[in-house]
């Protein structure tokens, strides 16, 4: 009896299931809590997982390509494969905004909800794959601080002029509001707030931003992160290369990435507390957006979402696919969860 091609293939690379070596760039350092140390885990665990036969070895960021320049060279198959975040790769491909942090979006749960049973995954891999590249989300973090300012804002006139660091589609938002806006590397934040050449930033949850010392040079620290209320990182690897490893390493790495979504997720939500209490102490001002504040953020989120949906096919596909889930899942969410206040 014959076989089929796809068995023959399937064949091949069962038959092909010999040890893999790949170069890890990140876009974090790996002494970056959750960000850094969950491609540190990652790199641990497949080896521990596979028992050996998969060998990712991290590089700093820098080491092997420009921290923004690494969607580029995993697409031309310079780097086996990268850490980031879909959101880094905004000027290149906008679509990926969607798959790192939507403005006023779906928590950690929801977001993998949309992901894995939405249709999210299947238009995540798409957009991915037209650029030579397998994408794998192999973390998440929790809702993030709004961000560090040098003075109070308690208008939203306040904003205007301003220069902020700021990630993803947030920075869209901010920019209707006065906000020069760009986007840094994470080793460029501290200098460019100490040295003036920022005036506040965005960039993770207080576990992250205390290490990182942001309290040294910003000292009012603003609250909820309307912009990321949970952040997906990815694992990207070349096409081609991902393409001919076994379907047993392939199923290696996506387990592992799966129980490094796991930890992150028990990590993150652990570690904020300590890291508030010390921030605190140290003499942070913590301040939580007033209600007509966030009322204007998001209205000018929901005006973003739909220019970027005008212009870009890709972003309006992910984008209806998401808010179709979020509607639906919404009666469960009405019903099955405690609401905030109750």
């Amino acid at each position: 009896m014959s076989c089929s091609n796809a068995d023959k293939n399937s064949e091949e690379k069962v038959a092909l299931n010999e040890p893999v070596k790949f170069k890890l760039a990140s876009t974090y350092p790996s002494t970056l809590t959750i960000l850094g140390t969950m491609a540190k885990r990652f790199e641990e665990q497949i080896n521990i997982i596979s028992g050996g036969n998969i060998k990712f070895r991290f590089f700093e960021p820098g080491a092997l390509a420009p921290p923004l320049e690494t969607f580029d060279a995993v697409s031309y198959g310079a780097l086996d494969s990268a850490w980031s975040s879909p959101g880094f790769w905004s000027g290149k491909v906008p679509a990926l905004q969607t798959f790192a942090a939507i403005p006023f979006g779906p928590d950690g749960p929801e977001y993998m909800a949309w992901y894995y049973n939405g249709g999210g995954k299947e238009i995540f891999e798409d957009i991915y794959h037209k650029h030579n590249i397998h994408s794998i989300i192999c973390g998440i973090s929790p809702p993030e601080a709004s961000g560090w300012f040098k003075k109070e804002i308690n208008t939203i006139e306040d904003l205007q002029g301003l220069r902020m660091r700021f990630f993803g589609l947030g920075a869209k938002v901010m920019s209707k509001h006065g906000v020069s806006t760009q986007l840094l590397a994470t080793g460029d934040i501290f200098p460019a707030l100490e040295l003036g050449a920022i005036d506040a930033t965005e960039f993770s949850m207080p576990a992250v931003d205390q290490k990182l010392g942001f309290d040294k040079v910003a000292g009012h620290y603003y609250f909820p992160g309307w912009h990321q209320q949970s952040t997906f990182f990815e694992l990207m690897i070349n096409l081609e290369k991902w393409e001919k490893l076994s379907d047993q390493q392939q199923a290696q790495i996506y387990s592992t990435c799966g129980d490094n979504i796991r930890y992150a997720i028990a990590e993150g939500e652990a570690l904020q507390a300590e890291a508030i209490n010390i921030l605190k102490e140290g003499g942070t001002q913590f301040h939580q957006w007033p209600d007509e504040i966030l009322k204007e953020f998001e209205k000018s989120w929901i005006e973003v979402a739909a220019e970027e949906a005008e212009k870009d096919p890709d972003f309006k596909r992910a984008w209806l696919s998401l808010q179709t889930f979020r509607k639906s899942y919404k009666a469960w969410k009405d019903l099955g969860y405690i609401k905030a206040g109750n």
